[in-house]
């Protein structure tokens, strides 16, 4: 006689612990990459915003003083006249 069959649906916890010591170290982890990731951002917005070539006192001219253009400090390539 047949025996009685075993379900096989019975669900398998899985179970991860860690300790306070181990949470607090993933926490300063996390910390720093985030305080990583901060600073990269800040420093790659303000090279964006303010290429090279650029004065951080260009806003701040004297009314009636001549503009100066800007020139970047180095060209990939040089510009060619227009040919018409």
């Amino acid at each position: 006689m047949a025996g009685k069959k075993q379900s096989r649906k019975s669900k398998k916890t899985f179970r991860f612990q860690l300790s306070l010591a181990g949470v607090a170290g993933i926490g300063v982890v996390c910390f720093c990459l985030f305080l990583w990731m901060f600073l990269l951002g800040i420093w790659a917005g303000q090279t964006i915003l303010l290429p090279a070539g650029t004065s951080v006192h260009a806003g701040r001219a004297k009314a009636g003083a001549p503009v100066q253009s800007l020139v970047p400090a180095a060209r990939k390539r040089p510009v060619r006249p227009a040919t018409g």
